[in-house]
């Protein structure tokens, strides 16, 4: 069974930065087996009905400005695949989960800038899914149930935002992580290993400087969707942690 995943996509430029993160991005795969294909939860594709993408071929969107030419030059032109996003509507149907097939959209930063340094060469199939930030937390988590057995076909699913977000309380030129940033991941990461679901459905409430690291909701709900998808094993492993600009989290989760 292949595991699911949470990335970090930090900042659109994480693709041509040069840093430990990076680092680890690149080299994710070179000891793991190429799935099937991957289905990609992105913070930045936001629906308030569950899209899921079903392009041929996806085209490269650049959702954001004012960044170094060289990223609008990147490209990441997956396949999608027919067959899958059919039958991920069919498992969304099943769990009573309303969705649509999307014909056009194309890959949002969240999902290439992240898909480009794990697997450069564009060779996986890719579905691509919106969040909905209209939904409750247990709703969230039970996207990602309805998609589990997918893992057993091979297939790899991944969720795409961030833990600690908050771009208004980025520390530019910091060289350590932000005190309570830490401590918002520090909770995190003990709920997430003992699977304490009902903490972390009330995470703003419960979780220390909650609403400090989470004021929208959208890049943390990826990591809900990822988990959902391993609440059978309900097995979770920090596999990766690090902070840009003071504030900044990076991190990679592996739900078993």
């Amino acid at each position: 069974m292949v595991p699911s995943y949470f990335f970090a996509h930090g900042a659109p430029s994480l693709v041509i930065e040069e840093h430990g993160y990076t680092d680890f991005l690149k080299s994710f795969a070179k000891d793991k087996v190429k799935p099937k294909a991957i289905v990609l939860f992105s913070a930045h594709w936001e629906s308030t009905i569950q899209s899921i993408g079903a392009v041929d071929t996806y085209s490269t969107i650049y959702d954001f400005s004012g960044f170094p030419e060289q990223l609008y030059q990147i490209t990441y032109p997956a396949h999608g695949d027919a067959a899958l996003s059919d039958q991920i509507q069919t498992l969304f149907a099943e769990k009573g989960i309303p969705s649509r097939l999307d014909h056009e959209r194309g890959l949002d930063h969240g999902a290439w800038a992240v898909l480009k340094l794990l697997y450069p060469d564009a060779d996986i199939p890719v579905i691509a899914l919106s969040v909905n930030r209209n939904l409750t937390n247990e709703q969230q988590y039970q996207i990602g149930q309805a998609l589990a057995e997918l893992r057993e076909q091979d297939i790899m699913i991944i969720g795409s935002g961030g833990t600690v977000h908050n771009l208004r309380r980025i520390e530019w030129g910091a060289n350590a992580a932000a005190d309570w940033a830490v401590s918002f991941d520090q909770w995190l990461k003990s709920k997430l290993e003992t699977w304490d679901l009902e903490a972390l459905f009330n995470y703003r409430e419960e979780a220390p400087y909650g609403k400090d690291s989470v004021p929208t909701s959208e890049h943390f709900i990826p990591l809900l969707l990822a988990m959902g998808t391993g609440d059978r094993n309900r097995q979770a492993k920090l596999v990766y942690q690090d902070y840009q600009m003071g504030t900044l989290s990076l991190s990679c989760w592996k739900f078993e």
